[in-house]
């Protein structure tokens, strides 16, 4: 939103490090005017020559304990300076947003809010919205050194933002998510942009990312299973012949070798088609650890990679040992 025009007023942006935005006026008295963060406020009185008021703390914790944002309205003029009061913001926490969390923790990634709120403001949002971690009072480079060691220990890390002091934290992400609403400098910062501008639609990001994973996996897994027993099915028919001793491992059984040869031929081409649209729809996420998932692969597509094989060539053999004469 662009400030109105006046007459001799200088107006100072809201900076991180600062905390504070206001406005310098010379005219029709020369006085300056700060918002922000209560404590930052009030060193700035103090700078000022002014005293702060002991109720100023209270009222901040007050409406902090409550879950809002206190913000501390001063003016300095020539002998001084005082605060006028404290505005009470309130964030709204989105209905749903809790159980949106909660589906994070089962896929077992960590949520941690990072806002430039003060410490009791940061820890009552935090307990509404049930995140596991907070970070208050954040600059951009506490945010930045955040992610750094979250890498550090070994962790990939998915960020949303939507403001200009978001973008060196976005830029470091392993998953830079900008917000739709955000700055430009956000989302260039960013990988991806979110049209929604919903901070939770990183489940969507996981789900897809992990859904291609579990699908490759799968595939592997069958692939790998099915081969070796293919090979189980056909090596021992093929040298029976040669090396009778061999037939101890024919389990299956199979009439001769040159069924056994065909019966694995015939699977494979009917195989393949079959796991095309497997492929191409990809396995079905259910949120859970990665460790779950990967032993729910190996159960059903390790393990079916063993059986079908076993099943569906003994069948063809009985197949073309009953129609095709001579096999």
């Amino acid at each position: 939103m662009t400030a109105p025009a006046q007459t001799g007023a200088a107006w100072v942006p809201f900076s991180a490090t600062t905390r504070m935005s206001g406005v310098d006026l010379s005219e029709p008295l020369p006085r300056s005017l700060r918002k922000g963060a209560a404590a930052s406020v009030a060193d700035w009185v103090r700078e000022h020559g002014g005293t702060v008021p002991d109720e100023l703390e209270e009222v901040v914790g007050r409406i902090s304990g409550a879950g809002g944002t206190p913000l501390a309205v001063a003016e300095a003029v020539d002998g001084g300076a005082r605060v006028l009061g404290v505005i009470h913001l309130k964030d709204v926490v989105k209905p749903g947003l809790r159980e949106r969390f909660e589906q994070l923790r089962t896929m077992g990634i960590r949520t941690v809010m990072i806002t430039g709120d003060n410490p009791a403001t940061a820890a009552a949002i935090a307990a509404e919205a049930r995140v596991d971690d907070f970070l208050a009072e954040a600059t951009p480079e506490q945010k930045l050194a955040l992610i750094k060691a979250e890498q550090a220990g070994g962790k990939l890390v998915a960020m949303t933002g939507d403001g200009t002091n978001d973008a060196p934290a976005l830029a470091q992400a392993d998953v830079g998510v900008a917000m739709n609403t955000g700055t430009s400098a956000a989302k260039e910062a960013g990988n991806m942009v979110d049209l929604d501008s919903d901070p939770t639609k990183i489940i969507e990001i996981v789900e897809i990312g992990k859904q291609l994973l579990i699908t490759r996996g799968a595939l592997t897994a069958f692939s790998i299973t099915n081969d070796i027993a293919k090979y189980f099915a056909i090596l021992p028919a093929m040298f029976a012949g040669v090396y009778p001793a061999l037939g101890v491992l024919n389990i299956m059984r199979l009439s001769s070798p040159l069924s056994a040869i065909l019966s694995a031929v015939i699977f494979n081409a009917v195989v393949i088609v079959a796991l095309i649209p497997l492929a191409l729809r990809g396995v079905r996420y259910r949120p859970s650890t990665a460790s779950a998932l990967l032993t729910r692969n190996l159960w059903v597509y390790g393990l079916g990679g063993v059986i079908v094989p076993f099943a569906a060539i003994k069948l063809i053999d009985l197949c073309l040992v009953q129609f095709v004469p001579g096999i």
